[in-house]
Order: structure tokens, then C-alpha cells, then sequence
């Protein structure tokens, strides 16, 4: 595969069948496809099992609010956080094992213009604060209302569209009911395109309507991880977790150097908070 170009060859089962911190990094190029989005991912975080990893939600073993983790690997486990932003993972190691992987951060390389809009903050109002926080579900319906927030949105850099575990389930539309969503697919490749471009340039990886039909394989709601581009190697880099108040040294937050839609890492802050409020290395109370 030359440079530039982005493999929709889909990734299988086994690839997730692995320890969560194996996988991460091996993640970090991989295209994550939800509906006409996708995006690929330039940094992760691993969290690892049961009596294993104090930061993750499954230290303390399985709860109905974390079952998805136990579950098959290669599902996507969403969980809502701080009363405001859903974040997704994807399960890792057979079942019964609740491992998984954050996805933090990524490129928008198919479906800018839907992403755009649902990352677009909405104007004061009832309905606007309810588009704001469900992932665009409630994006406005009529072309003026489309084209209203696409102008909202021309000052949202491409880079930041994706650019921190909560803008990127936004972006992708992830909510709620998509916790255990399979993504792993199961369908042709054929099916699928691959996206070409020169990294680096504006729109590298195209972002216009003629490539659609990378996606239409997926039939809707679908979700997949791609083959895409895996990172080079020389080019990964490792720390630790991004707010998280135990196991804090642990160095198992991977992302690609340099890429300028990797987050900013932040250590973790004490704070008040409501009981039903998790950090996304925090256990649940579920």
C-alpha cells in the first residue's frame, strides 16, 4: 500500500483478541467507520482487567453498566460520563476477560461535512443544549437548518473535530444505544473502497461526496474498523493516561507523534463531582 492511501480492508476478530495494552498501539492508523463517518485514529489509551487495573471500569468485576466489556472482543463499549459526553472503546481478549481500548482522538477522513454538524455547538436553546449533547441525533432536519449549522461550524478546525475521546464519539454519532455495537465486519471488501490522498494537504485523505461509496458497504447503523493506514512504527509514542487518579504511571496511552489531532494530556485533577459521574479511568459505582 502506498503512502497516502488508506486500506478498507476490515479487521478481524482476532486482531482484538489480545491484551488490551498489544492492541492500542497497533490501533493507532486504523480507521473507525460509524455510519457516513469515519475517522483514523491517532491516539488510544488500554485499560486492562479485573483486579488487574485499578483505573479501569472493570477493576472491581462485572456490573450491568460495563457487562459490554466482558463481552465478545472487537464490540464497542460507549459509556456516558460527567452528566454531558459519551466515549467509546473497543473490547479486547475473549469474553469474560473485560479488557478494552479508549479510542482518544482522530482524523476525519470520510463524512467532514456530517461531522461538522454534529460538532457544531448549537445556539442557546432547549433544542440547541439537547443537539449539543446527543451526538447530532437532533441536528436540524431542513437544508436551512443544515446549512445554518455548517456555517456555525466553519470555525471548528479540522483537527479538532475529532480531537479528544468525547468530540470523537460526537463526531461519529455514538450513543447510548450503540453500547455492544459489533465492529467487526463481516461483509465484502470489495464493498469498500479505499480512500487515496497525499498526507499532509488540505483534505488529504478527500473528503468530498465522490468518495460516499467507501462507506456503502455498511449498511446503516453498521460500525467497522478498518485496515487504513497503521502508523509507522519510528513515529508511536507511549505515557501515561490522561486523567486518571490511579495507576497513573501506567504508560499505556499510545499516539502518533506529531499528528495535530492528538490530544493534549492532562493529569489528573482533583474535583467535586456528582456520584453518577465517572472519569474515563475511574470505576463505575454501577
Amino acid at each position: 500500500m502506498g503512502l497516502g492511501k488508506l486500506s478498507a480492508a476490515p479487521l478481524p476478530r482476532s486482531f482484538f483478541d489480545r491484551p488490551s495494552h498489544e492492541v492500542a498501539p497497533d490501533l493507532l492508523g486504523r480507521v473507525l467507520v460509524h455510519g457516513p463517518v469515519a475517522v483514523r485514529l491517532t491516539e488510544v489509551e488500554a485499560y486492562g482487567g479485573p483486579g488487574e487495573d485499578p483505573a479501569a471500569h472493570t477493576y472491581r468485576g462485572r456490573t450491568p453498566r460495563n457487562a459490554v466489556m466482558f463481552g465478545p472482543p472487537g464490540h464497542l463499549y460507549v459509556y456516558f460520563t460527567y452528566g454531558m459526553h459519551f466515549c467509546a472503546n473497543l473490547v479486547c481478549l475473549p469474553e469474560g476477560h473485560g479488557s478494552a481500548v479508549l479510542v482518544r482522538a482522530g482524523e476525519i477522513v470520510a463524512g467532514l461535512d456530517e461531522a461538522r454538524t454534529r460538532r457544531t455547538p448549537a445556539p442557546a436553546s432547549a433544542a440547541g443544549s439537547a443537539a449539543a449533547f446527543d451526538g447530532g441525533r437532533s441536528a436540524p432536519a431542513s437544508a436551512a437548518g443544515r446549512a445554518a449549522a455548517a456555517g456555525r461550524a466553519r470555525g471548528v478546525p479540522d483537527r479538532d473535530l475529532a480531537r479528544g475521546p468525547a468530540r470523537l464519539a460526537v463526531a461519529l454519532g455514538l450513543l447510548r444505544e450503540h453500547n455492544g455495537l459489533d465492529a467487526i465486519w463481516e461483509g465484502s471488501p470489495a464493498a469498500l473502497p479505499p480512500l487515496t490522498g497525499t498526507p499532509g494537504s488540505p483534505g488529504r485523505f478527500g473528503h468530498g461526496p465522490e468518495h460516499a461509496t467507501w462507506l456503502t458497504g455498511l449498511p446503516h447503523g453498521s460500525a467497522a474498523v478498518l485496515e487504513g493506514r497503521p502508523a509507522d512504527p519510528g513515529t508511536i509514542r507511549s505515557g501515561p493516561r490522561t486523567g486518571v487518579s490511579t495507576a497513573k504511571d501506567t504508560p499505556w496511552r499510545f499516539w502518533i507523534d506529531g499528528d495535530p489531532t492528538v490530544s493534549p494530556y492532562r493529569a489528573h485533577v482533583p474535583r467535586r463531582r456528582s456520584s453518577a459521574a465517572t472519569s474515563v479511568g475511574e470505576t463505575p459505582s454501577s
